[in-house]
């Protein structure tokens, strides 16, 4: 899966929450300072060129909804990272991370309790 650019995810973020949507609601849900709505339109017809969202026609008018849901896109997103700066080892990345001190010993914990129950 091709990694999207920053503001292609800001528009896949929108269509995830909303599920689905129209070009103005796509929009009145951007941050300030709002992009055009051609800017919006344009980054749509990419996203849906690449497969990441689907178009339903009514007549003229355009309903957006993601063809990839945010957890198959999170996924590959990780997968790609650990495979890219991680040589494909997770017990690397959170070695980095207790190093970096953003992963805590009650992290590491809860996350041997859910390896635990997921056996």
């Amino acid at each position: 899966m091709k990694p999207l650019t920053r503001a292609e995810e800001q528009l896949m973020q929108t269509l995830w929450k909303l599920e689905k949507a129209y070009l103005k609601e796509i929009v009145e849900d951007q941050p300030e300072p709002k992009p055009h709505t051609n800017t919006i339109a344009t980054i749509l017809k990419i996203l849906v060129e690449k497969g990441f969202v689907g178009i339903i026609a009514h007549g003229r008018i355009h309903e957006y909804y993601p063809h990839i849901s945010k957890e198959e896109y999170s996924a590959s997103t990780i997968n790609n990272l650990v495979e890219n700066y991680f040589e494909g080892s997770f017990a690397d990345v959170v070695s980095f991370m207790v190093d970096k001190k953003k992963l805590k010993v009650k992290d590491i914990e809860l996350l041997l309790q859910q390896l635990k129950t997921k056996k």
